[in-house]
């Protein structure tokens, strides 16, 4: 990370990260296969602590409800490597190639909370969107984390996301979710 923050990604070699971290390049591939993933090894952790806590969530949780218990579990694990994360997302931002892996990453994390939900006996499409919901809210929340040094609580800015996101689909004068009229 040093390395990335000192040089830029583009400019750092596997070379020069081994050699910091004291290791062979040989001992470097062994533990990744790129020098893209030092900065996603961290996504089958998240991914399982995504799966696992809406696996363990009450079965008569709405769906969205319960995929987002996942990801606030995982804003809860972010939140414990603040510096890290915050170091990782300003090198991601500044690379369109990492940026298009953490979209595959997010795909990744939607998809298998999707499955999760889908075995908890939700329907195909609706578990697919409460999915995408919980995903949005992650990214939405995270982004608004990183960007205010002073907030410390992700879980929190994730939770007021989605309530942002229930407010801006509710119907002005019922309050209630906003239909869409078949055409």
């Amino acid at each position: 990370m040093e390395l990335y923050v000192e040089r830029g990604f583009d400019e750092t070699t596997v070379a020069a990260i081994a050699k910091r971290a004291g290791l062979t390049e040989r001992t470097f591939f062994r533990h990744y296969a790129d020098k893209r993933e030092v900065l996603f090894a961290g996504a089958a952790l998240l991914q399982q602590l995504f799966v696992t806590t809406v696996t363990d969530a009450p079965p008569d949780m709405p769906p969205v409800e319960a995929a987002m218990t996942g990801v606030v579990a995982g804003g809860v694990l972010i939140q414990e490597r603040r510096a890290f994360a915050c170091q990782r997302y300003e090198i991601i931002a500044a690379n369109t190639e990492l940026q298009e892996r953490e979209l595959i990453k997010l795909a990744s994390l939607s998809a298998a909370l999707a499955a999760t939900l889908r075995r908890r006996g939700v329907g195909e499409h609706p578990a697919d969107l409460a999915a995408e919901v919980a995903i949005a809210v992650f990214k939405i929340g995270f982004e608004r984390w990183v960007a205010d040094p002073v907030h410390l609580d992700l879980p929190q800015l994730m939770r007021e996301s989605l309530d942002e996101l229930r407010v801006v689909t509710a119907d002005t004068e019922t309050g209630r979710p906003t239909t869409v009229a078949a055409s």
